[in-house]
């Protein structure tokens, strides 16, 4: 079926994979054996897909509204006995950060993975879970603890890229010639600092709502150390953006700052030199006025005695100007 990754039923006494199963054999599955759970995988369902997947399982409207529409708010909510979880994702495709949404559906008895958008796929924490039975047995509790747990690991990557680049912009910050592409290279990972902060810091809530709600048990006290964990990674990984956002800031005064600088060293460049042809042209002023009494205006040597107190002029100023570093 269009949509459908994978449906797998697995046994809670046993913690092994019970077998491949149709999507239209859910229900069957489940009455048959009383310890028996699935996990459904989809990729960019259509509304008909999650509207049979919703009569399958009973998913609340809500809900259901909700995965179909993407660009949602990272959050946790309990529908009756089940949870809806919306997390959003992270990769890196050619240095670029791409961002998507796995809207998770979790019962008792169930597992519902949605993902949306530039997400990596489940297979491998899928694979992890099935070779760890013991785990297993703990039901869909730990299946939602792997899920989070991969969607946070894969941020890792994602801020020591950021951090590379930051890196880089240092070098370019303080080179000797100004790059305007250095400031739009800064504005974006300023950009993707404050969307990986809106994806990383619900996932605490999220954390905190799974192991302190009571009203829906889907995670066993023998799991609860493991989302401790995963609420320990989410908040490296704020601090690890916090640092990243407070070095960015200051990258960019500094750059701001730089170029301040290099402003006022053209202007005092152009100042300086401004001064130095002002003596020349006040002297030829004087002498271009074309009246008759002027003094030395017949002497013969006004010519060449105008023209040495310029360059003597000229060349004192200039002197005293580069000595006081503004040449």
């Amino acid at each position: 079926m269009i949509g459908v990754v994978n449906c797998v039923a697995y046994s809670r006494k046993t913690g092994q994979k019970i077998a491949d199963i149709p999507l239209a054999d859910v229900s069957e599955t489940l009455a048959a054996d009383a310890d028996a759970y699935v996990w459904v995988g989809l990729y960019q369902p259509n509304a008909l897909l999650l509207q049979e997947v919703q009569s399958e399982f009973g998913l609340h409207d809500l809900a259901v509204e909700d995965a179909l529409r993407q660009h949602q708010r990272p959050k946790a909510e309990a529908y009756g006995d089940s949870v809806f979880i919306v997390v959003r994702t992270a990769r890196l495709e050619s240095d670029d950060i791409c961002f998507g949404e796995t809207h998770i559906f979790a019962g008792a008895r169930y597992v519902i993975t949605v993902r949306q958008g530039a997400s990596l796929s489940y297979a491998p924490v899928r694979q992890h879970c099935e070779q760890n039975p013991k785990q297993m047995r703990y039901g869909t509790g730990y299946i939602l603890y792997a899920l989070l747990d991969f969607v946070v690991d894969n941020y890792f990557p994602v801020t020591e890229d950021l951090g590379t680049h930051l890196q880089a912009l240092e070098r370019e910050i303080f080179a000797d010639t100004f790059k305007r592409q250095t400031i739009r290279h800064l504005y974006d990972l300023k950009a993707d600092l404050v969307r990986l902060r809106m994806a990383v810091t619900p996932l605490q809530d999220i954390c905190n709502f799974l192991m302190h709600h009571t009203d829906v048990a889907l995670v066993p006290r023998g799991i609860l150390p493991y989302f401790r964990d995963i609420h320990d990674h989410s908040l490296r990984i704020h601090d690890a953006i916090d640092a990243q956002s407070e070095m960015l800031r200051v990258a960019m005064d500094v750059n701001l700052a730089l170029v301040s600088v290099g402003q006022n060293e053209i202007v005092k460049r152009l100042a300086s030199w401004a001064a130095i042809l002002a003596i020349p042209t006040m002297i030829a002023s004087f002498y271009g006025m074309n009246f008759d009494n002027m003094p030395e205006l017949h002497w013969r040597l006004g010519y060449p005695f105008a023209m040495l107190t310029m360059f003597v002029g000229c060349l004192w100023l200039y002197r005293r100007l580069k000595r006081a570093k503004w040449l």
